[in-house]
């Protein structure tokens, strides 16, 4: 091994590259710091670097008063309209999901407006915890017009939501979406399983169903994403 410490640190990343592909599975974690610096013989700032690579490349990743882990995947996705099970599945991945709330409830301001609700008036909120390869992902809340699907809260909603609402006659046909960088709630972490006020990334949606422009309000959704779990690809061409 060549003395140079760049070298060194390069070393040390193909080491823990192998560890990873050949010994270690996703979601085990990785020795500390004190027994890789005598296991490969480096310093403690040369297994630093090597272990900060490979969490900016997604193939480990810290979890704070933990130690660091074996990342169960990287999700990159680009931006179009679909459902996160054809998402995950397109990906790769295979996708589960949770379900935290299904309930009436009277929505916060953002999802009434979209709706058209009257202040006070409730809606079906449905709060899911959504999994890749049985690691989670995201966690979504949708809001929902109890007069167009008065069925929904008696359906399986741990499978594809876009799907239900095509059964009842009202497929989302467009939507409205931003997303943001945000730091993770108390809420949101202990769902995703990482520290409060970790980055995610935090999605808006406002979707529509009917051949109308705009059409129908049919759903408003927030998720929350690991940012280390999924990423936002983009093709973009000169007009």
């Amino acid at each position: 091994m060549d003395t140079a410490g760049e070298l060194k640190h390069v070393w040390v990343r193909k080491q823990l590259q192998e560890l990873v592909a050949t010994e270690l599975r996703p979601g085990d974690a990785l020795l500390g710091e004190r027994q890789l610096e005598e296991q490969f013989g480096v310093s403690r700032i040369t297994v630093r670097r090597a272990i900060s690579d490979l969490v900016q490349d997604g193939a480990l990743v810290r979890v704070k008063g933990k130690g660091t882990f074996v990342s169960h995947g990287l999700v990159r996705s680009t931006l179009h309209l679909a459902s996160f099970n054809e998402d995950m599945r397109a990906a790769g991945f295979e996708p589960s999901t949770r379900v935290i709330t299904a309930a009436s409830a009277v929505p916060p301001d953002p999802a009434a407006e979209h709706l058209g609700l009257a202040t006070g008036k409730e809606a079906y909120q449905v709060s899911r915890v959504r999994l890749a390869n049985g690691a989670p992902v995201s966690v979504d809340e949708s809001w929902l017009p109890p007069r167009l699907l008065p069925g929904l809260l008696e359906e399986d909603l741990t499978g594809s939501l876009y799907r239900i609402l095509s059964a009842s006659g009202y497929p989302v046909q467009h939507a409205e979406q931003t997303v943001e960088a945000a730091a993770a709630s108390e809420t949101a972490a202990a769902l995703l399983d990482i520290e409060p006020g970790a980055p995610v990334l935090l999605f808006r949606r406002r979707s529509f169903t009917g051949p109308d422009d705009p059409g129908t309000p049919i759903e408003y959704s927030t998720s929350t994403y690991r940012s280390d779990r999924y990423q936002i690809s983009m093709r973009l061409e000169l007009g």
